[in-house]
């Protein structure tokens, strides 16, 4: 790549960390980016930076005032692909010689386009769902009594699943049908069996042109099938999936990005898993850096986007180095001694009347990340970040519900479902009963149980009468000082951290550095 790199991009991490490492390399980076407030904009990133909306007239703007030699649209994300396509459809980069490099049009339209996936994955022989492609109103009712209820409506081409969703019987298909056509660039849609109560599972893979591949990172979502991933609480690596079930998975996501062509960088796979039988179904593959792959990043300290963008411009594996040790080859899949959880964050209360139920639509607005030693003290950490005045897992006497009404309740998901969960188990109800009432591996309830029953013992006592093995206890299980004064009822959290201070009970900081300690790290981060 001699003259200049396009990168056509609308996020954050992913963008700079690409941005540099072309830089590196003493590639020319040209950004395009329409959000003024995102930090790809700042002149460090890049040697120009266009803020213009994301439309081919724009990109034919740049081409003119430019000396372009090629075009990485994989660290955009969903816009970039769609416009990627776009302008290959209407001869842009050949008009102006641009080599598209990273990914090509045709591994994009496979990716993107429904019907292409599924036929290809058949071709491949990796099972998808019962399935059909609808291209009108009439065409998706028919496929509709042919697949039979539940049903799911995905529309092609678009981001955060957009336009789509759940049809449980005939009264909600056209409804559904309509909204999914409106959404998709192209007025198509899959109409596709639902999975509802299968696990869901992503995996984040690298693969260089000499097709080499690793697995960096498997992510399990808390929730099960039916809820977007953006929406759902997730956990790097995965609890609750058997080697068998790994192995059977990993093959079958390498199998995937192989059959994609001519394809070099980061790939996120999402897969459901029949919790009864192990069976596996592939349900997209999105051959980009994704808002999964800066989770898998942060979660692994492995620099996805990064080395992405050195595979885009021709390195392989081998050739580079392990960013955190920086003696080992970055052709390895990290080993996590500690646990990520990601719990989104919604702003329903500033939409009064809004719908709070998840479904197969994004509506987050943000999310936090936490390590801990356990699922459940990340878990914690994890609602203590989340700004919304959470001292740890609970509601602690807001809006206490009485048991037959929770079980009801956390049928469906919703954002407060984890803190009903814990409700439910204070008032003793059964980890079975829960996990049967909300698809969630009994794995999860039961980690929810331990902090459940920690609480219980520690509301026995008063701060001066309180074990101080039980204070260690807690503050394993990632309970803050906040939330021990609050359960107790007595003191404050300056009393608590005097009392476990006084008890040498004190943080200590844990390294992350890809390896599990195996080789030195060089730029290790850390986690207390």
């Amino acid at each position: 790549v001699k003259k200049g790199d396009l990168l056509a991009y609308s996020g954050n991490t992913g963008g700079s960390q690409a941005a540099r490492s072309l830089r590196e390399e003493g590639i020319k980076v040209i950004l395009i980016n329409s959000n003024p407030a995102t930090i790809m904009t700042d002149p460090m990133m890049a040697d120009k930076v266009y803020l213009l909306p994301l439309t081919v007239e724009s990109i034919e703007q740049i081409l003119e005032e430019n000396q372009i030699d090629a075009v990485l649209p994989t660290m955009g994300g969903q816009t970039a692909l769609n416009l990627t396509k776009e302008a290959a459809e209407l001869g842009v980069w050949e008009k102006y010689n641009v080599r598209l490099i990273g990914v090509d049009v045709e591994a994009i339209d496979t990716a993107e386009d429904r019907e292409k996936f599924r036929q290809l994955m058949l071709k491949i022989g990796v099972p998808v769902a019962n399935s059909k492609v609808a291209n009108s109103l009439l065409e998706g009712k028919e496929y509709a009594q042919e697949i039979g209820f539940p049903l799911v409506i995905r529309p092609s081409f678009t981001l955060g699943g957009s336009g789509g969703g759940f049809v449980h019987d005939k009264s909600e298909l056209e409804a559904a049908l309509d909204k999914g056509l409106k959404a998709s660039p192209i007025h198509e849609v899959l109409v596709e069996k639902a999975l509802l109560g299968w696990k869901e599972y992503e995996l984040e893979l690298l693969r260089d042109k000499n097709d080499n591949v690793a697995i960096i990172c498997t992510v399990e979502n808390v929730d099960p099938m039916g809820v977007h991933t953006g929406d759902s609480i997730t956990v790097a690596p995965a609890m609750t999936l058997s080697d068998t079930a790994f192995q059977e998975m990993r093959n079958q996501a390498i199998l995937m990005m192989r059959s994609l062509g001519n394809f070099a960088g980061g790939c996120n796979v999402q897969f459901a898993m029949d919790p009864a039988t192990e069976k596996l179904i592939s349900v997209e593959i999105n051959p980009r850096v994704s808002r999964s792959s800066a989770l898998a990043s942060k979660a692994t300290g492995y620099p996805i986007a990064k080395i992405a963008a050195k595979l885009a411009i021709g390195y392989t594996l081998d050739e580079l180095k392990n960013q955190i040790t920086m003696t080992t080859s970055a052709y390895f899949e990290p080993a996590l001694d500690y646990v990520i959880v990601k719990m989104p964050r919604w702003n329903f209360d500033k939409f009064k009347g809004a719908n709070d139920t998840l479904g197969l639509q994004m509506k987050s607005v943000g999310e936090v990340m936490a390590i801990g030693r356990s699922f459940a003290e990340a878990v914690q950490k994890a609602c203590q970040s989340l700004e919304n005045n959470a001292v740890g897992l609970g509601y602690y006497g807001k809006s206490q519900m009485h048991a037959e009404e929770i079980v009801e309740y956390i049928k469906t998901p919703k954002w407060d479902r984890i803190f009903r969960i814990k409700d439910a188990l204070m008032d003793g109800i059964s980890v079975g009963t829960i996990s049967k009432a909300t698809g969630i591996d009994r794995w999860f309830v039961n980690e929810i149980q331990k902090i459940v029953d920690v609480e219980k013992e520690i509301a026995k006592y008063k701060l001066n009468t309180l074990p101080t093995e039980l204070l260690k206890t807690a503050k394993d299980l990632g309970f803050s000082d906040q939330q021990i004064a609050l359960i107790m009822q007595d003191g404050k959290d300056e009393d608590v951290y005097e009392k476990r201070k006084a008890a040498n009970i004190t943080r200590v900081y844990k390294m992350v550095d890809t390896c599990s300690a195996e080789f030195e790290a060089k730029t290790p981060y850390f986690y207390s």
